[in-house]
């Protein structure tokens, strides 16, 4: 299989598919698939091409999911080679999109393309999951595929997810679930006046202090098994006109919040609100809920991918779920059973992003044994 990946997998870094653009990468997988047998969907949302490709019926359907979008490459005259050749060197293959996921992508496409030629009459139903908007929205691709299928009652059970979960070695990490997201959007106001006339303004900042020192030193949980506690990170602060005698009339504060299974964002909410209300803030607060925590747990598929992780590279896999988020979010709405595995992470999203073209050639025997243990 490893041969058929790679180059499968060149094809697909080729194309500049900056999210959310496809650029051909969509059919070519859809080729693939629908030669060896698997019926094609095409659901196109808003400038977003998904595919919903499957082979065989009933249940349980188990689901490989990936996007073919990838991130600007920057500076081009920072890569060693050309961010879009896919060249190889020494067995390295690099490329924007190498580890992040089409690389993973590629594996996933041969494993299910190889199991339903050497599984024809398998049980259930296989199926992959494609989209072009992971890296930038994410509005109109696995969101509303998922929608979809709900909608007609079509379940999926377990889903692998392609994100690269490795850290230092291929096989190290699978993720199991992952933290929820949430942003508040907030606006105190103030009354802006001249820095010399205190008496006549109110300063949002001044009064906005006791109010931000709560909120960044109050402990939301203490994790449990498989998360480690809620954080809040505050991103962006804006006030003032840039004058340095002018009082701001509006202080600007965005925060975020990755949050585990001990809190949901009904509780983040209303505990804002309750600080908000005890300091005296004239505000005004905008939510946004990117995803709510997944957890799989220790269940079926869990357990299938340590069993092939082990038995392709030797390792057992640490069961994590820190990092962002990933359309495994969307997918968990389901009910279905979730999984991230893939290549090393630690040039994604970088200049000469790149992967090992061994990891690729096992990611794919990960994936066609995972098929094997489930249908």
């Amino acid at each position: 299989m490893e041969k058929q990946i790679i180059t499968l997998a060149q094809a697909l870094i080729q194309r500049k598919s900056i999210s959310p653009n496809d650029e051909g990468c969509q059919q070519l997988i859809a080729e693939r698939l629908q030669a060896v047998g698997f019926k094609l969907e095409w659901l196109p949302f808003g400038d977003t091409l998904n595919l919903w490709a499957t082979h065989g019926e009933g249940e349980p359907c188990l689901a490989f999911a990936g996007h073919t979008d990838v991130v600007p490459e920057g500076d081009e005259s920072q890569w060693t080679y050309p961010p879009f050749s896919a060249e190889i060197v020494d067995d390295v293959l690099y490329g924007r999109g190498a580890a992040d996921m089409k690389g993973s992508l590629a594996a996933m496409v041969i494993a299910c393309e190889t199991f339903v030629k050497n599984n024809p009459n398998h049980q259930g139903k296989i199926a992959l999951l494609i989209t072009s908007d992971e890296e930038a929205a994410a509005k109109d691709g696995t969101v509303k595929v998922v929608e979809t299928l709900m909608q007609r009652q079509e379940p999926i059970h377990y889903c692998v997810v392609g994100e690269p979960s490795s850290t230092k070695q291929l096989g190290d990490v699978v993720k199991n679930g992952r933290r929820g997201s949430i942003t508040a959007n907030l606006y105190i106001k103030g009354i802006q006046g001249h820095v010399a006339y205190p008496y006549l303004a109110e300063n949002p900042v001044h009064t906005a202090l006791p109010f931000l020192s709560e909120l960044t030193a109050y402990q939301w949980d203490n994790g449990n098994e498989f998360f480690p506690p809620t954080s809040l990170q505050i991103a962006n602060i804006k006030a003032g006109t840039g004058s340095n005698n002018v009082i701001p009339g509006e202080l600007y504060v965005q925060f975020n919040l990755r949050y585990c299974t001990e809190v949901n964002d009904e509780i983040i909410k209303a505990k804002v609100a309750e600080m908000l209300q005890k300091h005296g803030l004239k505000h005004r607060i905008e939510w946004n809920l990117s995803g709510k925590p997944f957890l799989a747990g220790n269940g079926k598929l869990v357990q299938a991918t340590i069993q092939a992780v082990e038995n392709v590279t030797q390792i057992t896999p640490k069961l994590d779920t820190g990092g962002g988020t990933s359309d495994g979010r969307f997918i968990a709405l389901m009910g279905a059973e979730v999984v991230e595995f893939g290549p090393i992470n630690q040039t994604i999203h970088k200049v000469n992003e790149c992967v090992n073209v061994n990891d690729l050639g096992k990611c794919g025997e990960v994936y066609y044994q995972i098929a094997e243990k489930l249908l």
